[in-house]
């Protein structure tokens, strides 16, 4: 019976000792987390892999990812019998982050320009220094109208980024061809009844140079600043800086060739219907009478008429024969906008009938006429 049982027992124990040095060299339980990161993202041992019945050394160990390829990473682990081992990881480094862009929402150009949509626009990436731009969309530079379009920005490795943009194609304004109407001489009379006179293209209403829309001159008269204005805006900006207020010309003689090159700048920039509820056809500027001026400003952006320049010359320099020319209010009736700085000379005796006691009175309306290109 003893022989049978002490080989059983022998067995018996051979198997006991040869699991338990098994399970001593068996692997731990590993479980990969991650296979996969961004560039220059910085990561630790322990976020790529998990260990259970055993633990991970180097857990904490900082990487830091900055080249697009393939790395190997070494997990550092000791088992419950503390049996040191090796885990190799294979991380693939990659670039899903999209470039960025950067530009204009909306672009105008004029109608037939030659045009670089790219350079309104500039994209950087977290990793290639250069990106290529392009534009996504359907557009004529030659073709009046506003076009809905993209710019793609796309890095080397094929992650794009795109950002809309309009492009306005603007109606090129064309210079207007003015012919010079000459006036024939003639006698009239007002609405208001005053008596007119035209004679070799001025016209004078009861004996007052007129000049507007409806009333020109020749594009021969070239009488330069008269002296007439020169000698009362004198006394005029003497009683003015009496009282402490400035006063200077900005502008005031103009050619009819002058004008003639201001006014098609403005057809050209805004279109002739704009141009002319702001600036005089050639022939039909009081700057070419030699009798007018803009003072301390031409701009409306300077807002002249909030200043106490303003409120003085509006006030006080109908002593001196000067009106306020263009009134506001009454762009209807003038044929242009309210301009604050713009004076005209016409003496004394007319100027203090049209201040009104501070109510003032256009030049047309006074006279009765009108202020209309035919």
């Amino acid at each position: 019976m003893k022989r049978i049982i002490l080989p059983i027992i022998s067995l018996i124990l051979i198997g006991v000792l040869a699991y338990f040095a098994y399970d001593k060299m068996k692997d731990v339980d590993i479980k990969i987390k991650l296979k996969e990161v961004e560039i220059y993202s910085k990561h630790i041992i322990s976020d790529f892999i998990e260990v259970s019945d055993g633990e991970l050394l180097n857990g904490n160990e900082e990487i830091e990812f900055n080249e697009l390829k393939k790395v190997k990473i070494v997990a550092k682990i000791k088992n419950r019998f503390n049996t040191k081992m090796a885990e190799e990881i294979e991380v693939n480094v990659v670039d899903k982050t999209p470039p960025e862009i950067e530009c204009k929402e909306k672009i105008e150009i004029t109608e037939g320009d030659k045009i670089d949509l790219l350079k309104y626009a500039k994209a950087t990436d977290n990793y290639d220094k250069e990106v290529t731009i392009s534009v996504l969309g359907e557009y004529a530079t030659n073709k009046v109208g506003v076009y809905k379009l993209k710019f793609q920005a796309t890095d080397s490795s094929n992650n794009k980024k795109e950002k809309d943009f309009l492009l306005n194609v603007k109606e090129k304004k064309k210079e207007v061809n003015i012919v010079e109407k000459k006036q024939e001489d003639k006698t009239f009379t007002t609405s208001k009844g005053f008596n007119g006179v035209t004679k070799n293209g001025l016209t004078y209403i009861d004996g007052t140079l007129v000049v507007n829309k409806t009333y020109s001159l020749p594009s021969s008269y070239n009488p330069g600043l008269t002296n007439e204005f020169v000698k009362n805006f004198n006394e005029m900006k003497k009683a003015a800086a009496s009282d402490g207020i400035k006063i200077w010309i900005d502008n005031s003689f103009r050619r009819y060739s002058d004008q003639k090159i201001i006014y098609n700048n403005y057809v050209k920039r805004d279109g002739q219907a704009a141009a002319d509820t702001y600036s005089a056809r050639p022939g039909h500027s009081e700057h070419q009478a030699g009798l007018a001026a803009d003072l301390n400003t031409s701009s409306s952006k300077a807002h002249f008429e909030n200043t106490k320049e303003y409120a003085w010359l509006k006030d006080n320099c109908y002593k001196y024969g000067f009106i306020l020319r263009y009134l506001e209010g009454k762009e209807s009736i003038t044929g242009y906008k309210f301009e604050p700085w713009h004076y005209r000379y016409v003496g004394v005796d007319l100027a203090t009938k049209l201040y009104n006691n501070g109510n003032w009175i256009a030049l047309e309306e006074y006279f009765g006429i009108t202020s209309k290109y035919e």
